[in-house]
């Protein structure tokens, strides 16, 4: 598995002019969860949050009037990898320095208050799988959301970072809900990168009571929607799961 990575700790392009924002309007907030992991568990071998799956999903909630922050177990920068620069929606931001500020600034979850926030979106990429899912401040500020009749919501490797939220006398919140993530079926489950996730996300979710489901074909825009669950299984439903959130956000009261 070949990762582009880009450390913002030497990345210069965060000083390139910022877009203009032409938002009259903010209609509400969404807190983006990434990782701040570089490799695959203690190896050697690079990885890192998926850079399609948090940009094509932030373009459809910014021009739809939504603003969206950034949380990470350990603040700060975050790596990025798996980009397509002939996407001309991830090129576009690569090139934005606002947007670029926001991955090299990631607020750290103590300074979050998730009463500000009407959804979260678990980003994916193989740095999805280790800091997020056992990080205790990150499920608090999730669950408080989702209690507060807010929405949870994550794409491909996204999905480990829903598999220990609880709601309800200890019951898993995805418990008989409809969810998806990235199937067993596109892994490589004798390479070496696979041999350090801490879990399967598809056996965890199915072990707990989620009803998991998947394409077999995969790359087909997959994913399910459950109550104010949302979750997608690769990058080609990043814009889905976005504008799901924005039509089940317009039912929902605060």
């Amino acid at each position: 598995m070949r990762t582009v990575i880009l450390c913002f700790s030497v990345f210069l392009l965060v000083s390139c002019e910022s877009s203009k924002d032409s938002r009259k309007e903010i209609k509400d907030k969404i807190l983006f969860i990434v990782s701040n992991q570089h490799t695959y568990g203690d190896t050697k071998i690079n990885t890192a949050n998926h850079f399609g799956e948090i940009v094509l999903a932030y373009d459809v909630l910014i021009k739809n009037g939504y603003q969206v922050d950034f949380v990470s177990p350990k603040g700060g920068a975050i790596p990025i990898g798996y980009l397509n620069t002939s996407d001309s929606i991830q090129k576009y931001y690569l090139y934005d320095s606002n947007f670029m500020n926001k991955l090299k600034n990631t607020k750290t979850p103590n300074q979050v208050n998730s009463l500000e926030y009407r959804a979260v979106y678990y980003g994916g990429g193989g740095a999805a799988m280790f800091g997020v899912p056992e990080d205790k401040s990150i499920q608090k500020i999730s669950t408080d959301v989702y209690n507060s009749n807010g929405i949870i919501s994550s794409i491909c490797h996204g999905t480990a970072g829903i598999v220990n939220l609880k709601i309800d006398n200890d019951n898993y919140l995805y418990a008989n809900k409809d969810v998806n993530g990235f199937p067993d079926l596109f892994e490589n489950k004798s390479a070496q990168y696979y041999k350090t996730f801490p879990f399967s996300i598809e056996e965890i979710i199915k072990e707990r009571g989620g009803k998991f489901s998947y394409s077999k074909n995969g790359w087909d825009n997959y994913f399910k929607v459950d109550g104010r669950l949302i979750t997608g299984q690769d990058p080609t439903a990043a814009a889905s799961v976005a504008n799901e959130i924005i039509k089940k956000l317009k039912t929902l009261k605060k």
